[in-house]
């Protein structure tokens, strides 16, 4: 039984950048991909980013591409997102998923995961 915390939220300006963390622990970790989704109020949950965790393949939306990066280490079993250059759109809570399936899924589909974080708030201001 897979438990995930995020961590690593905060209050930033435009422009400034914020990296967040997902420590993966419980029992023995197998999982195809671990992703990144967020949630602004009055607005439905989003795909940000996600990584296929031990080929490391990753996806982004576009609208964070070229800012955002996903990665993980497999030895402490922690994921990443590097948030570069952030904008006020960018707030909201992110959470960390994980497909613990033992077949090949969708990364940028929410319901390819069987796990969820409980969240850690994101804060950009003008």
């Amino acid at each position: 039984q897979v438990q995930l915390v995020e961590s690593g939220g905060g209050v930033v300006q435009a422009g400034d950048s914020l990296r967040i963390s997902c420590a993966a622990s419980g029992s023995y970790f197998s999982s195809y991909a671990m992703g990144w989704f967020r949630q602004a109020p009055g607005k439905e949950r989003e795909f940000v980013a996600a990584i296929t965790w031990n080929i490391g393949s990753t996806y982004y939306a576009d609208s964070v591409k070229g800012r955002f990066t996903i990665s993980r280490d497999k030895t402490v079993t922690t994921l990443y997102l590097q948030m570069n250059n952030l904008k006020p759109d960018d707030t909201a809570v992110y959470y960390c998923a994980a497909d613990s399936s033992r077949i090949p899924t969708i990364p940028r589909l929410a319901g390819s995961y069987n796990t969820w974080g409980q969240g850690t708030q994101v804060t950009v201001s003008s």
